[in-house]
């Protein structure tokens, strides 16, 4: 399938003056970043950026003020600013209040035309310290003449089976949104390029700027060859034209033209149990022992 290259631009950036209280200010960013770089198609904010908090309020009121369900006012705006600039949108994820009085931890992601396209909810969110509820599926979505996206927030990308289910689904590029303000970035950073490598995917792991967080955002090749990287901190714009067909072709080559990590399992080889998952992952079966 002939696929057409894809400019994308990460903003490093972090949540300024209440950004979720003052929309008109983030459009205001997207367009000036859309200005210093005219030929962006997908323009990604880091996780939680509608939504930040300063270090001395309390989280879970911060997250309560802000939940909305995401057909809900901010959800309109983002879709109306997705549609005047004719762009695919991933504002960050945001504080949505789902049908089931539950707030979870959600990236939305919009089309040019200023349609919602896919939501995705953070299957692991950093317990103890996040209180967000639990998404429940994977999420994929085609960007038509492009290729295929999977979404994932921050603590996600540490759970292999994550990035492995989403190339499953036949992604071509993980989009990590991130807010990473520890010093645990390095290891995410080696994450991103991992899940590359072992599922012949682009990465595009996304983290915030100080001081929400400690930036390092990375775009990764489906070999693992690091493609851009923005600095430690500052606000950065990190800008690549992915050619995404590029996931496929190594697929089906090989990572330098030997590991083709799809293709272990000849027909009429018996399937492989998985006991750590009895076939699925069960809370009550995670923990390491915890199966007998």
């Amino acid at each position: 399938m002939t696929t057409t290259p894809l400019p994308i631009g990460l903003v490093q950036t972090a949540a300024r003056h209440h950004a979720a209280a003052d929309p008109d200010a983030f459009a205001a960013d997207v367009r000036r970043v859309l200005g210093d770089h005219p030929g962006l198609r997908l323009l990604a904010y880091p996780e939680l950026h509608l939504c930040g908090h300063e270090p001395d309020e309390d989280p879970v009121a911060v997250m309560n003020a802000a939940a909305e369900p995401l057909d809900g006012p901010r959800g309109a705006r983002l879709a109306a600013l997705a549609r005047e600039l004719g762009i695919w949108l991933v504002p960050g994820s945001v504080y949505e209040r789902g049908a089931d009085g539950l707030v979870y931890n959600t990236a939305p992601v919009y089309s040019p035309e200023g349609a919602r396209v896919a939501e995705y909810r953070k299957i692991f969110p950093w317990r103890p310290y996040e209180t967000t509820a639990s998404g429940d599926a994977f999420v994929v979505l085609d960007l038509p003449g492009h290729g295929r996206l999977g979404l994932t927030i921050c603590y996600d990308a540490w759970f292999p089976e994550t990035t492995r289910h989403l190339a499953w689904q036949g992604a071509d590029l993980v989009l990590n949104l991130v807010r990473t303000p520890t010093v645990d970035r390095a290891q995410e950073v080696v994450l991103a390029r991992a899940n590359a490598i072992v599922n012949q995917v682009f990465m595009a792991s996304l983290n915030a700027a100080l001081p929400d967080g400690v930036g390092r955002s990375v775009v990764v090749g489906p070999e693992g060859d690091l493609r851009a990287e923005a600095g430690p901190g500052p606000e950065e714009v990190v800008t690549d034209v992915l050619d995404l067909g590029e996931a496929r072709r190594v697929r089906t080559r090989g990572t330098a033209g030997l590991a083709r990590v799809w293709d272990p399992f000849e027909e009429g080889r018996a399937p492989l149990e998985l006991p750590l998952y009895g076939g699925r992952i069960d809370p009550g079966r995670w923990r390491r022992g915890a199966g007998g």
